[in-house]
């Protein structure tokens, strides 16, 4: 079975205002992540999507990101199978940090792609 070629972005190309939706795990996040983003690992995604409701109600694109693309690509997939306007980000947090997209950490320490 054939979905077509998964919907992707540049991590440039993200607007300002965009949704993110970040599936890395814990420490990653911890280290460096899009301010404003919405965190759910993927190891716990499917036991959290309803945490999506409210973004997916409103219609808005949901920017998946990872921390090189692998991870988000699977999410973004499953996202689109249930008739979401999901994209995957190319090359994940590594090419938003290259980009010079803003980050923060939890910590309040300069933030980082771990």
């Amino acid at each position: 079975m054939n979905f077509g070629p998964l919907p992707s972005v540049d991590a440039a190309a993200v607007p300002a205002e965009g949704f993110v939706l970040d599936v890395r795990e814990d420490d990653e996040w911890a280290a460096g992540h899009v301010e404003g983003a919405l965190h759910i690992p993927m190891s716990d995604f499917v036991a959290r999507f309803g945490e999506l409701a409210e973004v997916v109600e409103d219609g808005r694109r949901v920017h998946v990101v990872c921390r090189v693309g692998g991870r988000s690509a699977q999410v973004t997939q499953y996202l689109v199978r249930q008739g979401i306007d999901a994209v995957n980000v190319d090359g994940g947090m590594q090419a938003w940090d290259g980009a010079g997209r803003p980050m923060v950490s939890t910590s309040g320490n300069p933030a980082f792609v771990l």
